[in-house]
């Protein structure tokens, strides 16, 4: 396919036949696009207005470059970068057609499922094509498939190539580590009943390629309802799940049957991101080794069973202007048979730092941070800190004597580099930041080991500070800090529904003496102290948007989402009488729940609720009876007449009762409308 002038007109049936013959030389049918015979209309250029309703089709999208022809996606997408400029179509499960047409697409890429949106297309005479997974060579097809039709074709290849090389590497390491015995893994899903994909998912192949053995149930399909009794017989010796799987561990892993096998009572039970763990798009490879890494960690851990050297595979360099650095350099170095990157920093002489890592350290010649990958971090925590240290400087070619480095789980390309200065003087910030694993909240939350998803500060200046003024720098870093989480409104992953981050439980902060002219204060009141927390709080916001696509202007559904509250959960839970009685499924009430958020009036009433919630729960608001009153008034909004009361929809205990009302009042108004609508036709 050519972008010039004379590029060939592209048909959706040609495009179709592409993703057919990319399927089947890899010896499998397609059935992941739409039926050409729907399909009548022809594309003259690749698509420059696409709406894409499936988060694993966005993602591909955005990873081959082809981002920029996305003009909408579903509030799922949130987080992916380059999405936060799109249009929010809804949910996965119930989209709006009518802002689908709004928005005039000239393609739209769906899920099977989508019956309806289906015909609501043909009938508006819109292409579209049904994007389906059923395996992980399926998925590479279809990345080659969409690099074809939006003309990043190379990208798309090194995509998959990458992937490929990724799943290959799993499978040396465990011809070396592993190469008889394979332990029986789960993959664990459901709310009120335990549920695991079927034998053709997709799912049960990622487990498979990580050296596990999924079950055999005798059951197709992508979930499955899993009995006591084939729990019991299959015997998990590793289970894992996505983080909204929480629930049903926690509710079953303490029954009689449930808690009896190796998984549960060994706590052989791991949590990874959904976006992983549900998808069969462009991190399948990346998925395989994190996933392997967890199954066989102690086989991992041991040297014997190394099969890369310790070693740099390339640098990038850093551009720093201050007389006294002599280099600055980010170095992807093989660690632990993973890709490790080092921040190095080296000093053209000898200086003292503080570090809250290590304390105070003199004549120290190079100073930097330290990513170590999740595939590595259970081998981390088997092997130990001293052992990863040793190898940082090893791969590194740098001396324990001279050499000081952090140590994080944010990746090293995410790094924020903030310069700030006033006349001749200039403050310099490194900064790194991951907040989705464990932020906390100092003072209220419990002290717990985890992985890295460090917040790491570097600050280097062009002045000589005190030593005083190095600790009162620290201090300086950390109000900055936790300030730049606060206006981001970053949550507790312990107590995410009450409490604001001030931090995560493995920050660091390093600061370098420096050369110049002396500075004996780094405070609040004193220049130097603006500066560093200026430029630590611009370097924590940069950092946290480019680590997990968070921004203080990011979507309502992604802030109740950190909080873990889904919409779609809660409305298709609701199990009232009158439902029923006023004809109505929970899944359209959910859709209308979820319709009613898309717009901007009622989000911001829920970003007005999600405030006056904390400040309710910190006892800044007392009484919070024009509130109620004003969560009444909503629902006669949506309602279109008055509501009298609102009703008590949710009863999560642990849904503050100031956010339970406003969703309380979406819930009624939302219920009203359909008992008003149908009335009023009638």
């Amino acid at each position: 396919m050519k972008t010039k002038k004379n590029r060939n007109r592209i048909s959706i049936l040609a495009f179709c036949m592409v993703l057919f013959w990319l399927s089947t030389i890899n010896g499998f049918a397609s059935s992941g696009v739409s039926d050409p015979k729907n399909i009548d209309l022809v594309l003259e250029n690749p698509p420059t207005k696409v709406v894409c309703l499936v988060p694993s089709a966005s993602e591909i999208l955005f990873e081959i470059g082809a981002g920029n022809a996305i003009i909408g996606l579903t509030y799922h997408d949130a987080t992916l970068e380059g999405a936060a400029d799109k249009a929010v179509v809804g949910g996965f499960f119930i989209p709006s057609v009518e802002r689908i047409k709004t928005l005039q697409p000239d393609l739209v890429i769906l899920g099977s499922f989508h019956r309806q949106i289906m015909e609501a297309l043909k009938k508006a005479g819109i292409p579209f094509f049904i994007y389906d997974t059923p395996s992980i060579e399926h998925s590479f097809g279809t990345i080659l498939a969409l690099g074809k039709l939006f003309d990043r074709e190379t990208q798309a290849r090194q995509v998959v190539k990458k992937n490929r090389l990724e799943i290959a590497h799993i499978e040396k390491k465990l011809a070396r580590a592993v190469p008889n015995k394979r332990k029986r893994v789960i993959r664990l899903m459901g709310r009120d009943k335990i549920m695991t994909p079927g034998n053709t998912s997709f799912q049960n192949e990622l487990i498979r390629l990580s050296g596990g053995i999924p079950p055999d149930f005798g059951k197709e399909g992508s979930v499955i309802e899993v009995s006591r009794q084939e729990w019991m017989a299959f015997n998990p010796q590793v289970i894992y799940a996505c983080g909204n799987d929480r629930q049903v561990a926690e509710a079953f892993f303490s029954r009689p049957g449930w808690k009896e096998v190796d998984a549960v009572k060994n706590q052989e039970i791991y949590y990874f991101p959904c976006e992983l763990t549900c998808r069969a798009a462009a991190h399948s490879g990346y998925f395989v080794s994190w996933l392997s890494s967890m199954i066989y960690t102690e086989q991992f851990a041991d040297p014997a069973n190394d099969i890369l050297p310790v070693r740099i595979t390339r640098s990038r360099p850093i551009n720093l202007d201050l007389d006294y650095v002599k280099s600055a350099v980010i170095n992807t170095c093989d660690i632990d048979d993973f890709a490790n990157k080092t921040l190095v920093v080296d000093f053209k002489h000898p200086q003292t730092i503080v570090s809250t890592l290590e304390g105070q350290r003199d004549n120290i010649l190079t100073v930097g941070n330290h990513y170590s990958p999740p595939p590595t971090w259970g081998v981390g925590h088997k092997r130990g800190s001293d052992h990863l240290r040793a190898r940082i400087l090893k791969a590194n070619e740098r001396q324990a004597q001279t050499a000081s480095f952090l140590m994080t789980g944010a990746d090293m390309d995410n790094l924020s580099v903030i310069e700030k200065g006033f006349k001749e003087m200039k403050v310099t910030t490194l900064v790194t930041a991951g907040v989705l694993s464990n932020a906390v909240r100092m003072s209220k939350d419990e002290g717990q080991f985890y992985e890295p998803g460090t917040i790491n500060i570097i600050i280097l200046t062009n002045m000589k500070l005190s030593k005083r003024a190095m600790t009162r720098a620290i201090i300086a870093a950390t109000e900055a800090k936790s300030a730049a989480l606060a206006d981001m409104d970053i949550r507790s992953t312990y107590t995410p529904l009450v409490n604001q981050a001030t931090g995560t439980g493995t920050d660091n902060v390093l600061v370098v003496q420096g050369q110049g002219m002396p500075v004996e204060n780094a405070g609040g009141h004193s220049k130097m102290g603006e500066l560093i927390g200026k430029a630590v709080y611009s370097g924590v916001n940069a950092a946290i948007l480019k680590q997990n696509k968070i921004s203080s202007n990011r979507h309502i559904f992604q802030r109740l989402k950190e909080r873990n509250i889904s919409l779609y959960s809660l409305a298709t839970g609701v199990t009232c009488d009158c439902m029923h009685q006023k004809g109505i499924t929970q899944n359209e009430f959910a859709g209308i729940v979820e319709l009613l958020v898309l717009e901007k009036k009622y989000a911001a009433f829920l970003e007005s609720a999600l405030a006056l919630s904390d400040a309710h729960e910190r006892g800044l608001i007392r009484d919070v009876t024009l509130y109620q009153e004003w969560c009444r008034t909503i629902a006669s909004q949506i309602a279109g007449q008055e509501v009298e009361k609102v009703q008590e929809f949710i009863l999560d205990p642990h849904i503050p009762p100031v956010l339970k009302t406003a969703l309380n009042a979406l819930f009624t108004g939302a219920l009203e409308q359909v008992a008003h609508k149908k009335e009023t036709h009638e």
